[in-house]
Order: structure tokens, then C-alpha cells, then sequence
């Protein structure tokens, strides 16, 4: 047997799932369904509002539209995975799809970390220059950070699936989470992994820490400014500023709680996962954006229109 698995190349992954409680599944279905639907609803109304709304077309709202279209395209990796895996006895997933779902979560999670550096740095602009800010963050430079973003997902997620994909996979293909990721896979591979999985906590894990620093520093001093010098609207941007460092914390630690450690097995494993893979898709449009009252009025003048489009194609 042993022989016979050293020359069989894995060609489907099982996923065990978040639980193999049955009525907890159901539960836990209705529970994520509804937060994937709320981060579908969410996020697009704000990507639509930003487009249709010229009085929204601002840094901040574009980088808020951009941030929006990567919570959708993050959720949607390996949200449908845990919803479906819940409703099935045995959830499997082909090779060739379990490389790509990951190159494609690292690829969106690691352009969003990045771009929460860029809009760290459109809030700091923002408040100690608050007279050349529209001189600063001008086009250029907002698509110039969601260009960086995405590159640096790009060539880290490169770098992930370069780092496993040297390996064979001839072996066990049982994976114990609810979605394919470097961690749980690479433990599989019929090879000594252990130099690669450092590069890989270097490479990944070292990064998520020095982002995640950066970050809190950033908004220190953001937070140190309003407190001392910004007058109007001192509660209103103490509120913003410390709800957002909320996501990024909900974000960063669960991320480097799994990849700035050597991959072996936690009890928090999987609650770790869910907290950054679904949780913070569907919280950043309500603190980012939904908080905020001059998107909430351009909301509510997207909805004045549809509704009053609806009864002129009736009469």
C-alpha cells in the first residue's frame, strides 16, 4: 500500500469541513449564507453608488469603491466552498482547483493588505495636509495605489504557489479545513518541507507582521493628530479612525496567527480562517463606508432614483 501511494499522483483533495455535527452544520450554513449575502449587498451597493454618484467621485470613495470589489472577490473564493462543504456529506476538490483557489486567495488577501497600507497612508494626507490633499491623492497617484496593491498580491501569491508546487503529492489527500490552503496542503506533499515552509512564514507570515506594524503606527499618529490639533469633526474622525483599526486588527491577527508560525495543527485553526476569510468582507463596507453620512445620503438618492425610475415605467 505503501509502495502504491509513493507512485500515485493526487488527483482530488476531501475537506473535512467545520464541523461534522450535522444540525451545527445547518446552523452554521444559515449563519454564513446570511454574511455572505450581506457582503454581496453591501459592497456592491457601495461600488454602484461611488460610479453613479458624481458628488462621490473623491480619493477616498474611489479607494473605498476599490476596497468593496476586493471584499466581493475574496468572499467569493472560498465562501461557496464553506457553504457548499456544510450541505455535503463528503465535500472533494480537484488539484488543478485547489492550486488555483489558493493562488487566488493569496492573490486578493495579499493585494488587500497591501491597499490597507494605501489607505492608511489617504487618511494621513488627509489630516496633517488636509489643504493639498486633492493635490496629492490625484488620480494618478489612487490608481497608482490599487496598481501596487494588486502587483503585490500578485507576486506573493506567485511565490506561495512556487514554493509548494516543486513538491509531488502521491499520498494522503485528506484536508482538514473547509477550502485549500498552503498550510494544510503542503503537509501532504510526499517531501521534507520543513526549509520551505520557513521561506514560506518568511515570505508570508514576516510580511502580514510588517504590514500589520505599519499600520498600527500609521494610525497612531493619525489618531495622535486628530487628538491634538483637528477641531472639527475631532469625534466623528477619533470614531472612523479607531472602527478601522478594529478590521485591520480583525483581519492581521487571526492571518498571522496561521501563517507566521510553522504549519502544524491548532484547535483555533479553523475558527482562525473564518475570522479573516468571511468576517471581515462583511464588516468593512459597514465601517468603512456605511458609517459614513455622505455616502449614506448617496445611497439613499441611488434608491430615490431606482425607486422613481420603477414608477415612471409603470405609468
Amino acid at each position: 500500500m505503501d509502495q502504491q501511494n509513493l507512485t500515485t499522483t493526487v488527483t482530488e483533495f476531501i475537506f473535512l469541513g467545520l464541523t461534522q455535527n450535522h444540525q451545527l452544520k445547518y446552523f452554521l450554513f444559515i449563519v454564513f449564507f446570511i454574511v455572505y449575502m450581506t457582503t454581496w449587498v453591501g459592497n456592491f451597493t457601495i461600488i454602484i453608488t461611488v460610479i453613479t454618484d458624481h458628488r462621490l467621485h473623491t480619493p477616498m470613495y474611489f479607494l473605498l469603491a476599490n476596497l468593496a470589489f476586493m471584499d466581493v472577490s475574496d468572499s467569493s473564493v472560498n465562501a461557496p466552498n464553506l457553504l457548499s462543504g456544510l450541505l455535503s456529506q463528503c465535500k472533494t476538490i480537484s488539484f488543478n482547483e485547489c492550486i488555483l483557489q489558493m493562488f487566488f486567495f493569496h492573490f486578493i488577501g495579499g493585494a488587500m493588505a497591501f491597499f490597507l497600507v494605501g489607505m492608511a497612508i489617504d487618511r494621513y494626507v488627509a489630516i496633517y495636509k488636509p489643504l493639498r490633499y486633492l493635490i496629492i491623492m490625484n488620480q494618478d497617484m489612487c490608481v497608482g495605489l490599487v496598481v501596487l496593491a494588486w502587483v503585490g498580491g500578485l507576486v506573493h501569491s506567485a511565490v506561495q504557489m512556487g514554493l509548494l508546487l516543486q513538491f509531488p503529492f502521491c499520498g494522503p489527500n485528506i484536508l482538514d479545513n473547509f477550502y485549500c490552503d498552503v498550510p494544510q496542503v503542503i503537509k501532504l506533499a510526499c517531501a521534507d518541507t520543513h526549509v520551505v515552509e520557513l521561506q514560506m512564514v518568511f515570505s508570508g507570515g514576516v510580511l502580514l507582521i510588517i504590514l500589520f506594524i505599519s499600520l498600527l503606527i500609521s494610525y497612531t499618529i493619525i489618531l495622535v493628530k486628530i487628538r491634538t490639533h483637528v477641531t472639527d469633526g475631532k469625534r466623528k474622525a477619533l470614531s472612523t479612525c479607531g472602527t478601522q483599526i478594529i478590521v485591520v486588527c480583525v483581519l492581521f491577527i487571526p492571518s498571522i496567527f496561521i501563517y507566521a508560525r510553522p504549519f502544524k495543527k491548532f484547535t483555533l485553526d479553523k475558527v482562525a480562517s473564518v475570522f479573516f476569510t468571511v468576517i471581515p468582507q462583511m464588516l468593512n463596507p459597514m465601517i468603512y463606508t456605511l458609517r459614513n453620512a455622505e455616502m449614506k445620503k448617496a445611497i439613499r438618492r441611488l434608491m430615490s432614483r431606482i425607486l422613481f425610475s420603477r414608477r415612471k415605467l409603470k405609468a
